[in-house]
């Protein structure tokens, strides 16, 4: 159907529903919608899938081809402190960051050494948010979080505002955000994830993430970092 085709089909739609109310029918009845009283209860339907056949490693590689389909940088390491930190430190020093902020609970071991490091502009500075100001955010240029859990068939991260994935406006507002994604976190679909969410909080105010921000929305030209970080490193660890 022709653009103009389904322009039609919708304003006759709405011009049959407004015949209906002018002659008092209802509407719902009219095209064979069942409706119910008032507060009745209708049971919806839960029975998804959440758990995957598919081993594990193939599950995490997965997830690195769909990360790395939204334009993200993957990377892959060891899931010890010390191959974290490398990976971590090199991610730094390929965007030429120098001020870094971290949120409070991110394990230090992973970017330790980077207070005093070097990278291709200068010494390196990290900052632990305590609660930045929109200044203090807009100083950094480049944030250091770690992740709740991971989507491998979606390629998208969850981040649950804890003290290690960090609060919403620290992973939105600076430029560079490197990601530590821990393999043991990574599930293969999205009721998996959200099961795992509501274990440690359901409450919790989740962003999830795939791959850097960018918008196509004017004239359908590509714009990064409109409501985001422009670049998004993933070191996937273990």
């Amino acid at each position: 159907m022709t653009n103009s085709g389904v322009k039609n089909d919708i304003l006759g739609r709405i011009r049959n529903a407004q015949k209906i109310a002018f002659e008092g029918r209802d509407l719902a009845s009219d095209v064979g919608i069942i409706t119910g009283e008032p507060g009745a209860h209708f049971s919806v339907p839960r029975d998804y899938e959440r758990s995957s056949e598919l081993p594990h490693k193939d599950i995490v590689s997965l997830a690195d081809e769909r990360i790395a389909d939204y334009k993200a940088d993957v990377r892959r390491c060891g899931s010890s402190a010390t191959e974290i930190n490398d990976a971590v430190k090199k991610a730094i020093a390929d965007v030429g960051a120098s001020l870094i902020g971290i949120p409070e609970g991110l394990d230090r071991d992973w970017v330790a050494g980077l207070g005093s490091g070097e990278t291709a502009e200068g010494a390196t500075e990290i900052r632990v948010d305590t609660g930045f100001n929109a200044r203090e955010l807009d100083e950094l240029d480049a944030i250091v979080t770690s992740s709740a859990v991971t989507c491998a068939e979606t390629g998208t991260i969850f981040l649950d505002g804890s003290a290690t994935s960090g609060r919403r406006a620290l992973t939105l507002v600076p430029d560079k955000h490197i990601c530590v994604v821990p393999a043991e976190t990574i599930v293969s679909g999205i009721p998996e994830a959200i099961s795992r969410l509501r274990e440690v909080d359901p409450t919790a105010p989740i962003t999830m993430i795939s791959g850097p921000s960018a918008t196509s929305d004017i004239e359908l030209s590509r714009v990064e970092g409109v409501h985001g970080p422009r670049t998004l490193i993933v070191i996937i660890a273990g």
